[in-house]
């Protein structure tokens, strides 16, 4: 979707490009990675928006509006504001599959280009990334908990404002959402849409029995009926049962029922019983209602008999962490050709940067499951032929050695633009999510479950962690 959100940044991103442009850094090739940092909520994520950061890089240029209005602002040099009516976006891309299960600290995203192009991005490639990794992230785990159940998204009229409910949507698909609710984003995402009718469809006729017999009439072969609007046992499941036995008399089969309220978990339980009773073993029961991972494995553990899981609010406000917290950080500026790293210091460890150019590979054993990642440096090499020992960041005394034959090892890092230019065509919707699913399943349980899970091991490779070690004792005694 062709958007020219060029202005969509914080301001000081222009008064700093205005200053790099002053102070004759223009053409200053510089290195920047997006990460976010380890939280407590935070275990493992799906990365998703890039091919909205690819759309939004491609369409960079400040129209003559967007320069009067800057001009207006008395902050910007004459010469700076000609040299934006040129701008366009001429760097390089390198960044993670959409799809791909990451960790606190890699980087997933990476941008080499002139300091001013840099500058400038920083926000919206944040604001993009932030929110739909956040969104993929979140789906993630509630498909998780539905444990092979189909989990239908229909957030849209509780999102934070369109965009977030239209990207939200395409990232909810990316973690695992079979459908979702919003028909502009089936139609842009080429993605199943779902949905049947509301309470006010039952409430509109003179009674129950007829607002069904109205709906199978006009939806045949898509009969899922609203159970709940007055009476679930008593009147939703039996009117329904009655216009599934028409049906079946008209040649069609019912899909099911659905609850939006009440005890789900001893509601269900009756209804399929009634359903089995009356020769309906097939039909399906969905649930909705403020539901989330938690409370879909709350009534997993209660025996409840959910075949389809309808996830609105939580899931797309992301309700218990609604900000990522991605960063965007210099790594390394070139000088006479040569890159020279760059590190941020804190005294909260978690906020020292990892500097350099760099890149991370996925460990694999030979049955395909992952193991661990190394954050390394482009250009280091690592032999799978040869015994590979990794240690932990920190704890450096916590090592695990990978023997010849035991292990395979993937780069995660692609190159995506070149001089501002699209390397390979981007992939389908379908495909992310198709790749984020074996993504998934090549991580074990421990890693994803909800309660306690286990830390994944995320190191650095010997050449990264001299590098940062060095760089940091060289900074702290003033050299």
């Amino acid at each position: 979707m062709d958007r020219n959100l060029t202005l969509l940044t914080d301001l000081y991103q222009l008064t700093m490009m205005n200053g790099y442009f002053l102070e004759g850094k223009k053409d200053q090739r510089v290195i920047f990675d997006v990460f976010f940092r380890q939280n407590e909520l935070i275990t493992y994520s799906v990365t998703a928006g890039l091919e909205q950061v690819i759309d939004y890089l491609k369409n960079l240029k400040f129209t003559q509006s967007d320069i009067e209005y800057l001009k207006g602002l008395n902050l910007f040099d004459k010469d700076f504001l000609k040299h934006l009516e040129s701008f366009r976006f001429t760097g390089d891309v390198f960044a993670m599959p959409e799809g791909t299960v990451v960790f606190p600290g890699e980087p997933i995203l990476s941008i080499r280009s002139n300091i001013i192009e840099a500058q400038l991005v920083e926000t919206a490639i944040l604001n993009i990334l932030n929110h739909q990794t956040l969104i993929a992230t979140k789906a993630a785990k509630v498909c998780y908990a539905a444990k092979g159940g189909s989990v239908l998204e229909f957030g849209l009229r509780r999102a934070q404002g369109p965009d977030a409910g239209f990207y939200g949507a395409r990232a909810s698909i990316i973690g695992g959402c079979s459908s979702t609710s919003n028909v502009l984003a089936g139609k842009s995402f080429g993605v199943k849409v779902s949905g049947t009718h509301a309470h006010s469809w039952v409430m509109n006729f003179p009674t129950e029995l007829e607002a069904f017999r109205a709906y199978a009439r006009i939806y045949p072969s898509a009969v899922l009926l609203l159970v709940d609007t007055y009476d679930t046992l008593n009147s939703g499941i039996p009117n329904a049962i009655t216009v599934f036995k028409e049906c079946r008399e008209r040649g069609f089969e019912p899909v099911g029922i659905r609850l939006d309220s009440g005890d789900l978990a001893y509601l269900t339980k009756k209804a399929r019983k009634m359903l089995d009773e009356a020769g309906f073993p097939n039909a399906k029961i969905c649930a909705s209602g403020d539901l989330d991972e938690y409370l879909i494995t709350s009534l997993k553990n209660q025996g409840a008999k959910i075949d389809i899981w309808g996830v609105g609010t939580k899931l797309i406000t992301s309700e218990d962490m609604p900000a990522l917290g991605g960063v965007y950080k210099l790594s390394a500026v070139y000088e006479n050709g040569k890159i020279i790293p760059k590190i941020k210091l804190s005294d909260n460890r978690v906020k020292i940067t990892n500097p350099g150019f760099k890149t991370v590979y996925r460990i694999y054993d030979i049955d395909g499951m992952a193991q661990a990642d190394l954050i390394a440096l482009r250009g280091e090499v690592f032999d799978e032929s040869k015994p590979l020992t990794i240690f932990h960041p920190v704890d450096t005394w916590k090592k695990m050695t990978f023997e010849p034959g035991s292990y395979k090892i993937r780069e995660l890092v692609t190159t995506v633009m070149e001089d501002g230019e699209l390397v390979n065509a981007l992939p389908t919707l379908a495909e992310i999510s198709e790749y984020a699913k074996r993504e998934k399943e090549s991580f074990w349980d421990e890693y994803k479950r909800l309660d306690r899970p286990q830390y994944y091991k995320v190191d650095l490779s010997d050449g990264l962690y001299e590098l940062k070690k060095n760089m940091i004792n060289k900074i702290r005694n003033g050299k």
